[in-house]
């Protein structure tokens, strides 16, 4: 490519906080692009828990990740961002003039000012159970839930003990024919009351439980009828229209590790005022970043991208002073954020 799209910052991660780094960004008259590796936007809220409730974000009793994510996408329209889909960053260089160029995976190159990281967990992929012949029966075997009405009257079988696997059982219990909770063992990692309530079910005849692994599955022309569990004493068959292992994801930082930025536990270790990491114009915001009392929330996510920008716009901005506005007193901000 040899004219780079060049722009003030480069956001990478297409997630709730990157798409409010544009918000964020867009106030102080910042211009961004944005790439994820992912084919839309919404990082892991849409992509493995779209309809998954979400109860700690400001002023919304409960949102699911695709509203949250929608809402986000509406917030920042009138700051008209470019988003670049299934593109990962492969390669940085610092230009002389202190610019940063970045390129991608499917060669796309960026000639920006200041690089936002805000890519969540890295790259992330669902952990497969091991099960013979799973990859033939793809179309039958879920790792996320993109629509609800999928699973109506479906006979469904989740496999897990966390958070994930107890989510979705009270989700879909009283939308499937019938849905079957398999664990190894009979305690769980999930929250207390999440446990609890999946426990009533099970006591009350809505679920099924049982203590054993999946270790074979059954099936015709890639589609399953049936999965085999096998228990201490016995092995039994179970329907199953959908199977739903949910054991965790395996995550990875891609090339960033070999960027020079200094990590700690496989995340980005930033300065807490700035948010900026160790090489200066290099940024950090979201559950890719570390530091002392860090809790990994979409909302501690938000707040980070607001002190990020400022320092981003010093940057970006080096002779201009910046000042305070309120979006709730400033008249020129709020004849842009209701242009569209």
């Amino acid at each position: 490519m040899d004219n780079p799209i060049q722009t003030d910052v480069l956001i990478i991660g297409a997630g709730p906080v990157g798409l409010f780094a544009v918000f964020e960004l867009g106030l102080l008259n910042l211009n961004c692009h944005v790439i994820d590796i992912l084919d839309k936007p919404g990082g892991q809220c849409a992509q493995l828990y779209p309809e998954k409730p979400i109860y700690d974000i400001p002023a919304y009793p409960v949102i699911t990740g695709q509203d949250l994510t929608e809402n986000l996408l509406k917030q920042v329209k009138p700051f008209s961002p470019v988003l670049h889909y299934e593109q990962l960053a492969s390669k940085i260089e610092k230009k002389d003039d202190g610019n940063w160029l970045v390129e991608t995976d499917k060669g796309l190159i960026f000639d920006v000012k200041a690089v936002v990281i805000a890519a969540g967990g890295g790259s992330f992929e669902p952990k497969k159970p091991n099960i013979p012949d799973l990859d033939k029966y793809s179309k039958s075997i879920s790792y996320s839930i993109d629509k609800v009405d999928r699973f109506k009257d479906k006979d469904i079988v989740i496999l897990g003990g966390g958070d994930s696997a107890l989510d979705w059982t009270l989700q879909l219990y009283d939308t499937a024919k019938s849905l079957t909770l398999v664990h190894r063992r009979d305690k769980f990692r999930g929250a207390p009351a999440t446990v609890e309530k999946v426990m009533n079910l099970r006591e009350n005849g809505k679920i099924q439980f049982h203590v054993g692994q999946v270790n074979e599955i059954i099936g015709n022309n890639g589609k399953l009828s049936a999965v085999k569990c096998l228990k201490s004493d016995e092995t039994i068959n179970l329907p199953c229209d959908i199977l739903m292992p949910f054991f965790g994801l395996t995550m990875s930082l891609g090339p960033l590790d070999k960027w020079g930025i200094d990590l700690s536990d496989e995340r980005v270790v930033v300065n807490t005022e700035t948010f900026e990491t160790n090489i200066p114009g290099i940024y950090a915001v979201g559950d890719i970043n570390i530091y002392p009392g860090k809790l990994k929330l979409i909302l501690s996510g938000f707040h980070e991208t607001a002190l990020m920008a400022h320092a981003v716009f010093k940057r970006v901005n080096p002779d201009e002073r910046l000042t305070l506005q309120y979006t709730t007193t400033s008249s020129s901000l709020q004849k842009k954020l209701l242009s569209q």
